[in-house]
C-alpha cells in the first residue's frame, strides 16, 4: 500500500514539475487547444513515472498499455473540461481559489493510471 502511495505522489510531482518544461520544448503552438498537447505530455510522463517506479519500488507492478490509454483518455477529458468556463468557475468556487488549468489534465492522468494499473 505504501509503495503505491509513494508512486502516486511521484507521478503528481513529475507531471506537475516536468510537464510544463517538456511542453515548452515542443515547438508547436495551437492556441486555445494547446492544453490538449499539454495533456498528452503529462499523461506520458505519468505513465513513464509508473514504469520507473515499478522498477524501484517493491511490490509495484509495471503499468500496462491499457494504463497508458486510460491516462491519455482521462487527461484529454480533463483538458476538455478547461474549455467549459462554467465548470472551471464552479470548481474554483468550491475550492475557494483558482485551480490552475494544467491541474485538470494531471488529475485525469493520475486517475486513469490508478484505474487501469
Amino acid at each position: 500500500m505504501l509503495p503505491r502511495i509513494v508512486l502516486t505522489i511521484m507521478q503528481i510531482a513529475v507531471g506537475w514539475n516536468l510537464g510544463g518544461q517538456v511542453r515548452a520544448v515542443v515547438p508547436v503552438n495551437i492556441g486555445a487547444l494547446d492544453i490538449f498537447l499539454t495533456a498528452v505530455v503529462i499523461a506520458v510522463l505519468v505513465w513513464l513515472t509508473g514504469h520507473l517506479g515499478a522498477l524501484v519500488l517493491k511490490d509495484t507492478p509495471p503499468p500496462s498499455a491499457g494504463a497508458l490509454t486510460a491516462c491519455l483518455v482521462l487527461a484529454l477529458a480533463g483538458a476538455a473540461l478547461t474549455l467549459v468556463p462554467p465548470v472551471t468557475q464552479a470548481i474554483g468556487g468550491l475550492l475557494k481559489g483558482g485551480v490552475p488549468l494544467r491541474a485538470y489534465p494531471l488529475i485525469g492522468a493520475v486517475i486513469g493510471y490508478l484505474a487501469r494499473r
